[in-house]
């Protein structure tokens, strides 16, 4: 960077100060309460959602779902399923319908320090993007995830506050599995005071992630299973199975009264019909399956209706997204959702291989609808990489959107009729007394994107909104300060830790 790129962004960077991260402004609180303000978009009409429902309860009790956990498949039979010798699990249409309507309609997900978001029919969060083997930066270049990567990650996700909760960014590769959940929970739990997740990889890694959520919050037993402190995702196998350790996630999770984000990964043409009602049929009736296994372990136990669906190219066999059939697919799980009544979980996502103008694209035409936006920042060639630079590209949209759901101000003030009054026809509102007393806060103000003109912008070292990104996650994990875990949670928090290493960790089940 030359010295004339430096000294502009450090000059952005004073400007910018206080909304970079929304903190201590009314940004800050209102990103972690967005509520949907807009239409929803209907791409099925009743009848064809309630044809789309009809059928896949038809599919859970004609066709079943193959449940490869003994555990599961002993609590189904128990409610009532029809659980055969080949592992098939055939769900009863009545069944299905009583069991998904025991799920709870809203719920709020509790971090620390009051930290707090609600989920319902008309919030929405922003998830960053999770789950990549893969990093990279324009320094660097691309790379195996490592620890490091991952202490960045969490610290980014807690310095925005349009990410309320957190999500594994990228997998520490340098950090052996069956020690993965107790270092990834520490730094979470070191590092932020947003909800921590959770990986569903089986039991003794999830209650080990528990305790240390226990001893960090102050939390006995009790208090922990009476509220929401964390949460998982769990992916079925489409099409029709559900895994050993994803099936004992929702068993754990639902036991505890903790959610269970069950997500379909539904790809038309390869593991979906190729149709996107075909696909969304088969979606929909994973994601029941799921809902009602954890409902038949705890009535009321809190989950998401999850879904992501999109297609891939058929020349390739490649996933795809931000496709007009991504965007379809998408509007209708919403529906599914809304006709099931329970807070709905979607996805965006980019084939992207760089942090350009497609990627950013196909994940923007990706962000719009849903409760939770998972995959919302930083996601790169479908989930196998995330970038820091387009984390905090996506950011920049994200949080557009964000201020785009507030309400428009009507009272008398704003309507005007005092400042349209005050101006003489050809004139001009500048120095207007409304325009005054509004000018530093009424507009939104970007994290990176350049409003000067091009003179000013060439003068400056002619900056374009990658080198951006790359000067604004560099600044924000350099002024990053944690908010203070106690000393003697902190210490407790070290002491389990390193505890259950010597003891051998908890590798994951298959």
């Amino acid at each position: 960077m030359t010295a004339a790129q430096e000294a502009q962004s450090r000059r952005r960077g004073r400007r910018r100060h206080q909304q970079d991260a929304g903190k201590g402004d009314e940004n800050g609180a209102y990103y972690s309460h967005i509520r949907n303000t807009l239409p929803r978009v209907e791409v099925l009409s009743a009848d064809e959602v309630e044809a789309i429902h009809r059928t896949s309860l038809r599919v859970l009790q004609e066709l079943g779902m193959r449940v490869l956990n003994d555990e599961a498949r002993q609590i189904l039979a128990k409610a009532g399923c029809d659980v055969r010798d080949d592992m098939m699990v055939h769900f009863p249409g009545d069944l299905v319908t009583e069991f998904v309507a025991k799920a709870p309609r809203s719920m709020a997900w509790n971090g620390g320090d009051g930290n707090r978001i609600d989920i319902n029919k008309e919030s929405l969060h922003f998830g960053p993007g999770a789950g990549c083997p893969n990093v990279t930066d324009t320094e660097r270049g691309r790379r195996a995830g490592t620890l490091q990567d991952y202490v960045d990650f969490t610290r980014l996700q807690q310095h925005f506050d349009i990410i309320p909760f957190l999500a594994p960014s990228i997998e520490p590769q340098d950090v052996p599995i069956h020690e993965r959940h107790l270092i990834a929970g520490k730094v979470q739990l070191e590092n932020s005071n947003k909800v921590p997740w959770v990986y569903a990889r089986g039991s003794g890694q999830v209650l080990d992630s528990f305790e240390m959520i226990r001893i960090a919050r102050g939390l006995t037993e009790a208090a922990f299973r009476e509220r929401i402190w964390t949460y998982t995702v769990i992916n079925t196998n489409s099409p029709r199975q559900i895994d050993i350790p994803m099936a004992q996630g929702i068993i754990d999770f639902a036991r505890w009264g903790q959610p269970s984000v069950i997500t379909p990964f539904c790809l038309s043409g390869a593991m979906a019909p190729i149709t996107e009602a075909g696909s969304l049929t088969l979606s929909h009736a994973e994601a029941m399956a799921g809902i009602v296994l954890a409902q038949a372990v705890n009535p009321g136990a809190p989950v998401i209706y999850g879904a992501f669906s999109s297609n891939v190219n058929m020349k390739s066999g490649a996933p795809v997204f931000g496709t007009p059939e991504h965007i379809r697919t998408n509007f209708g799980a919403g529906q599914l959702a809304r006709h099931v009544g329970i807070p709905w979980r979607s996805a965006t996502g980019t084939a992207g291989n760089a942090p350009d103008v497609q990627s950013a694209a196909e994940t923007q035409l990706g962000l719009w609808g849903a409760n939770l936006v998972f995959h919302s920042a930083g996601w790169l060639e479908g989930g196998l990489t995330i970038s820091y630079e387009k984390f905090i590209m996506d950011l920049e949209v994200c949080q557009t959107i964000a201020q785009a759901m507030k309400p428009v101000e009507a009272t008398a003030d704003a309507i005007g009729f005092d400042a349209i009054a005050e101006v003489k026809p050809g004139g001009h509102f500048f120095e207007a007394q409304q325009t005054m007393a509004r000018y530093s806060s009424q507009f939104y103000e970007p994290l990176i994107r350049d409003w000067t003109n091009f003179g000013q912008w060439e003068e400056a070292g002619g900056l374009q909104t990658v080198e951006q990104a790359h000067a604004m996650w560099k600044k924000a994990l350099a002024e990053f300060a944690p908010s203070p875990l106690a000393a003697d949670r902190s210490e407790a928090i070290s002491e389990f830790v390193e505890r259950r290493i010597r003891e051998g960790g908890a590798p994951p089940v298959d």
